[in-house]
């Protein structure tokens, strides 16, 4: 299991957050026997309007297709993605490779059946 963390904004109360974030994932799946650590990744000041400039998402996205991930956790759908076809069309395509994502604030695990119907109202509106 690996975790995605971001923060949108360079200011102090975000950079918290940020690495609130990191700890308290880094802890959860190191603590967790079921699952095995398969790092963060992170990303500090980056809006998630687009995927292009966030280094350290596209380096877990390769590193999923690369077989290295077959469990995402996040804190939510706003910290994975803001754009609604871009959300979509990554956990499909991780979907298909066998990779779920567990949005923790939203309780959605994307292997579920349920999942992408939430999925897709709760991402329009993030």
């Amino acid at each position: 299991m690996a975790a995605y963390c971001r923060v949108s904004t360079d200011q102090e109360e975000q950079l918290l957050s940020y690495e609130n974030q990191v700890n308290y994932y880094t802890k959860f799946i190191k603590d967790n026997p079921l699952y095995t650590f398969a790092g963060v990744y992170a990303d500090e000041g980056i809006s998630a309007t687009n995927t292009k400039k966030r280094e350290e998402f596209n380096r877990m996205i390769a590193d999923c297709r690369d077989g290295k991930i077959d469990m995402i956790i996040t804190k939510s759908i706003s910290r994975f993605a803001r754009n609604t076809l871009d959300c979509l069309n990554y956990v499909r395509e991780l979907k298909e490779l066998g990779i779920g994502i567990l949005f923790e604030k939203e309780n959605i695990n994307t292997l579920d059946a349920k999942g992408e119907v939430l999925l897709t109202i709760l991402s329009s509106l993030a």
